[in-house]
């Protein structure tokens, strides 16, 4: 589903203080996987998860998603693949404080301009799927540390995306709270998305339900 190829990325290209982030990659993740990237800030982690969403544009190489090359979209187009395909798990969850629970997980929504029965139905199901609910109204800077993960994972999902990307996802959270969204990811794997977590937190290291564990290292990866 997933295909990168030849990846190179180098950040601030033909200056002297370039840096080079990926060297030379190749990883292909099956539909339906659920991958660990594992290693240590700086790694190269962030940075594949960047390219699978088209955040980013490679150096050189290719991104390939569901047989499309997404490597050289222009912004609009990239959008538009995220939009349709990308549900994204922030470190720092991106919330906005200032607005409701209900107004953060439709903002992915907006662009589609979707009827008013639509919205409230798939709000009402992930609320309902990852506990919510009863938040509905509440501004998110009133909600604690699990109740904004909880919002955080719920907007991810919000339009059914077929690929999950969660970048540093428990780097906030206690033990308690991290076990949870483990819990969750297992969850979603189970309901058939395809997962991407960069992390460095043991706690997902040897899980029985991950498919592969990917060590990134200096910009470069071992299976």
């Amino acid at each position: 589903m997933i295909e990168l190829k030849n990846i190179t990325k180098i950040y601030d290209l033909n200056k002297n203080d370039q840096v080079v982030a990926l060297k030379d990659i190749n990883l292909s993740i099956n539909e339906g996987e659920l991958i660990i990237l594992k290693g240590s800030s700086g790694s190269g982690k962030s940075t594949i998860l960047s390219l699978i969403a088209a955040l980013n544009k490679p150096t050189s190489g290719e991104v390939i998603v569901d047989n499309k090359k997404i490597s050289k979209l222009p912004d609009n187009f990239a959008s538009i693949y995220r939009r349709d395909n990308i549900g994204f798990i922030f470190q720092k969850y991106n919330l906005i404080a200032d607005i409701t629970v209900k107004e953060n997980i439709l903002l992915p929504l907006i662009p589609l301009n979707p009827d008013a029965d639509e919205l409230d139905k798939k709000l009402d199901l992930v609320m309902e799927k990852f506990k919510i609910s009863h938040k509905k109204e509440t501004l998110v800077k009133n909600l604690s540390g699990g109740e904004q993960q909880r919002v955080a994972i719920a907007r991810a999902n919000v339009n059914n995306p077929k690929i999950i990307i969660a970048d540093e996802p428990t780097a906030n959270l206690d033990e308690k709270l991290s076990l949870h969204f483990i819990q969750i990811l297992k969850e979603l794997k189970n309901a058939g998305k395809t997962i991407v977590v960069a992390t460095h937190d043991p706690l997902f290291f040897n899980l029985d339900f991950v498919d592969r564990e990917i060590q990134v290292s200096n910009g470069t990866i071992t299976i």
